[in-house]
Formats: structure tokens, C-alpha cells, sequence
């Protein structure tokens, strides 16, 4: 082994061993060696043999040594302590990846401002930059710059990065103005279940897309005398199926009218946006617009998309399963009053700021700050409505909310079959949880959290959810391969390490 590899594995053993408040001396009597051992090994001075790392894994609680290429990022959290301060809201997830998408309708520059460096942005990014668009992070900010080539390279496109993202279905509606022909891998991202992308087809026809799924890929065909000569009805009111027909109307020469359609708040950022780039779309925030598309759109423009109201859940969250008083910066309010309805009928108390508008012009914002206090469990059960309604993202943060009030909280996601499963690991932490089918769960408490170690679902908002319960159980818990939680949020170990958290990345050797 050499010396740098050697004083990596060291640092790795010291700062399990102390996370188990262990002497060296306690750790050379469990091992059956010296505590001099201990130390040389400590110092990157000592080989190891594959059968001694196994040994001090075992004897810490922590695995030194996996197998395979990659190797996955974990959190330790110290848990069981207050938070305080203030944290700002980053912008949001959702709008980031629409945003990237709805790049590819301009030929000019396009500039977002404030843009979430996060996991999901990344694999759009490589996608992008695979096709031939040349993007850029501007010096000492998270300001991203994007500027399409005079013709995409569709044929050198990243499959492997596109695989890992559900984002790439959105490619569909920019590129059936560009080319007649193209492909794109099947759709990644959580796994939540069976999620149709049937809802895309039956829009998108209405352009004169054709679609057909084989070995892995959408291969995709455009009939260009096919346009829009009615409304459009979406099947469902979804967030994606609605950016998507956006994007695609965005370049037809004509009026399209999009029925049943998402005001989600991601969908009115790329409304906006659209608008910037000189689309005219009337009834913003309804369930219907009406789109006055271009032929071509060539603009150098500046964008800021607003803030995320999953992320001012997540922190809400935080402060309520701590039982702490925080002071939440530029949250959008009007993507947060049902929630904030919900948790006052459960005995929060909170208060908020006047309101002030985001950067990108429309979006109210306000600072809330939450409040320590007892809750009680609702009457009646917890479930997601399509907006104004309450949002199917924050419904899994309601799981650990629950789990801090007196009574039984049933939570309902109709929506996905997988993610109220997931919420049964919150039973390895102390929480009562019980299944009563994919769809429901049955929350106890209140609870009387534990540390534990535990491997991150592969969803966002469960894993997160699992992260918040572990820093209100005392003690060290582990959450490990967290890449999914990277995948929708930008520093949030972190930025809760601001509020007095203790939390700590380790990597696995």
C-alpha cells in the first residue's frame, strides 16, 4: 500500500473509533493488539492486511473495505441536538432541470442564475454537453451559462448519464422541432414504482410525434404536418407531461391550448422563462394555457428561477423533529399553505414575514420561523392533491412529523406504490411505523428516536426523510450511499451543520 493510501484508511479508522467514543486502548483490546498498534495504524505507519480491516470494521461498526468501482458517499450524524439560526432556501430542483431542457429552444445564449449545483442538474449536464451544447459554471457563483451548437450531435449522446435522470423524457419537446428522427434512452431517476410515460405520448401526438420503445431506447419520429388543431387534454395533471407539452408549443408556429394542465410551481417557472424568450402564454397558474408560439427563437437571456418549496419542507421538517426554533429565509408561500394549514391543525405554531418577491419577478416569498411545541396527530389522513393541493413531494416529510405527535397519523400515496414502503425504514430509528398496503401507512407516536445505521432508499424524499429522524435520535447513526439525496439537494449536510447539526461525510475504502 502506499503512504497517501495508508494515512487515508488511518483517518478513516480514527474517526470511526471516535464517533464510538473509543480509546485506542479500547479498540487494541478488542482487535487483541497494542494500543502503539493502533496508533501506528492510525498514523498511516502500519500494512493492513484485508483480514485485519475486516476485523476493525467489525469491531467499529463501520465496513473499510467495498466491493466494485464505485465508491458511495455516507453520512455520520451525531443526533439527539437543538438547531438555531437562520438557512435560505436554494432555488428550485424541478425548475433547474426544466430550465436545462427548454435551453435546447433557444439559439442563443441562455444564462440561469442561481442555478442548484446539484446531482440531477449534473447528468443533464453531461447529456447536454455529450449533444454538442457548450455549458459553463461563470467564476465563484452558481450562475450557468449555456450555448447550443449550430446542430445537435444527437448520436453522441451520453447514454449512461441519461439513463440515470427521468429529465431526458423532457428533451422530447424541444427536439421534435429540430430533427425528424432521434432516440432517447429510457427514462432513470428514483425508483418510485411504475411511473407510465404514456401521458407524454398521447400529448405530444398532437405535434406529430410518433414513439416507440425498443431495446431500451424511445425511438422517436415526427410527422411535421401534423400540428395542433384542437385543444390538447392531458390524461393526467402531471408536473413533467405539462413542461413537456410547454416545450413543445414553445416553437410551434400557432396557438396551442393545454387543457388539465399543472400550475405546479416548477410549471409557472418555465412559464416564465418562456415568456422571457418571447412566448406569450396566457392563464399561468390555471389549469389552462394558451401558448402563442414562435417559429425560431434566438435570445441572449438571464433567468433566476425561484426557490424550492420541497427544500423549505425538508427544513421545516427539520426544525419540527428536533423540536427546535429556526428561521426558514425565502420560502414560496403560495407552494406551502396547505402544508402549513395541515401542520396548524396539528398544534404548530409558526410565524411568517411580510411577503417579497424572488428573483425571478412573481414568485411571494417569506421567512418563516417555526416554533417548539406539542402536536397532535390529524383526524382524518395525510395525502397529496394535485396543486393548489398538498404537494406529493412533502407528503413523505409528514411521516416524520407525525412520528413527533401525540396520536396515529395515517399517511396515503396514492401515487406511488414504492415510496410508502420506503417509509418503513423509519422503524430502524425508534418510529412506529405500520404498512397497511403499498399505498398507506399507519404513523405512532410520539416516538423516542434511536440511532441507527441505515442504507439510503433509493427515492429522495424518503432518504431525507431518514437523515431529518436521524438527527432528532441521539447518538451516532449512519446513512449510507446517499447519492440520491445529492441528486435533489446542494450542501445540505452542510448547510444543517450552519444550524448546529453534526453531520459528517465518509467514503468507504
Amino acid at each position: 500500500m502506499t503512504e497517501d493510501y495508508l494515512a487515508r484508511i488511518g483517518t478513516l479508522i480514527r474517526d470511526a473509533r471516535r464517533h464510538k467514543r473509543w480509546t485506542q486502548s479500547e479498540l487494541a483490546e478488542s482487535l487483541g493488539t497494542s494500543q502503539s498498534a493502533v496508533a501506528r495504524i492510525e498514523q498511516g505507519k502500519q500494512n493492513l492486511s484485508l483480514e485485519m480491516l475486516a476485523r476493525i470494521g467489525e469491531s467499529l461498526d463501520s465496513e473499510f473495505v467495498s466491493l466494485g468501482t464505485s465508491v458511495p458517499q455516507n453520512l455520520r450524524i451525531q443526533g439527539g441536538v437543538k438547531l438555531s439560526g437562520a438557512i435560505d432556501v436554494r432555488t428550485s430542483k424541478n425548475a433547474a432541470v426544466a430550465l436545462l431542457c427548454a435551453s435546447l429552444l433557444n439559439r442563443g445564449r441562455t444564462t440561469l442564475r442561481n442555478l442548484a449545483r446539484i446531482e440531477e442538474v449534473n447528468r443533464i449536464l453531461e447529456v447536454l454537453n455529450s449533444i454538442g451544447v457548450r455549458t459553463r459554471w461563470l467564476p465563484d457563483s452558481n450562475d450557468l451559462e449555456v450555448i447550443p451548437p449550430a446542430q445537435l450531435d444527437l448520436e453522441a449522446m451520453d447514454v449512461a448519464a441519461a439513463r440515470r435522470t427521468r429529465t431526458v423524457i423532457m428533451f422530447l419537446g424541444p427536439l421534435l422541432h429540430s430533427v425528424d428522427r432521434f432516440r432517447l434512452p429510457y427514462a432513470g431517476g428514483c425508483d418510485l414504482g411504475s411511473r407510465t410515460v404514456e401521458p407524454h405520448w398521447s400529448a405530444l401526438r398532437h405535434f406529430g410525434l410518433d414513439v416507440t420503445a425498443t431495446g431500451g431506447f424511445y425511438e422517436a419520429t415526427v410527422n411535421t404536418t401534423i400540428t395542433p388543431g384542437r385543444p390538447i387534454i392531458l390524461t393526467e395533471r402531471g408536473d413533467t407531461v405539462t413542461e413537456n407539452v410547454l416545450l413543445a408549443a414553445a416553437r410551434h408556429d400557432g396557438i396551442t391550448v393545454i387543457r388539465n394542465a399543472s400550475p405546479n410551481y416548477m410549471v409557472q417557472d418555465l412559464c416564465f422563462f418562456l415568456e422571457e424568450l418571447g412566448v406569450k402564454i396566457d392563464g399561468i397558474g390555471s389549469t389552462t394555457l394558451t401558448v402563442h408560439g414562435l417559429r425560431d427563437i434566438d435570445v441572449d437571456l438571464e433567468y433566476s428561477p425561484s426557490e424550492d418549496p420541497i427544500e423549505a419542507m425538508s427544513l421545516l421538517a427539520a426544525g419540527v423533529v428536533t423540536g427546535s426554533e429556526i428561521t426558514i429565509r425565502r420560502v414560496p408561500i403560495e407552494f406551502l399553505e396547505i402544508e402549513l394549514a395541515v401542520l396548524e391543525g396539528m398544534g404548530m405554531r409558526y410565524e411568517l414575514s411580510e411577503e417579497y418577491a424572488s428573483a425571478n419577478g412573481h414568485t411571494r416569498l417569506v421567512d418563516l420561523r417555526t416554533q417548539p411545541g406539542p402536536l397532535i396527530a390529524p383526524t382524518d389522513k395525510i395525502h397529496p392533491m394535485p396543486f393548489p393541493g398538498l404537494n406529493i413531494d412533502n407528503l413523505p416529510f409528514f411521516a416524520i412529523i407525525g412520528a413527533c405527535a401525540q396520536g396515529s397519523t395515517m399517511i396515503h400515496d396514492w401515487v406511488y406504490e414504492n415510496r410508502a414502503i420506503y417509509l418503513t425504514e423509519l422503524t430502524k430509528v425508534g418510529c412506529k411505523v405500520q404498512l397497511m398496503d403499498p399505498h398507506r401507512v399507519m404513523i405512532e407516536g410520539p416516538t423516542r428516536w434511536r440511532a441507527a445505521e441505515v442504507m439510503c432508499p433509493p427515492a429522495l424524499r424518503p432518504g431525507v426523510v431518514i437523515l431529518l429522524a436521524m438527527l432528532a435520535a441521539p447518538g451516532t447513526s449512519v446513512l449510507r450511499n446517499v447519492y440520491v439525496i445529492n441528486r435533489g439537494y446542494e450542501d445540505l449536510g452542510a448547510r444543517l451543520n450552519a444550524l448546529g447539526a453534526n453531520i459528517q461525510t465518509f467514503r468507504d475504502i
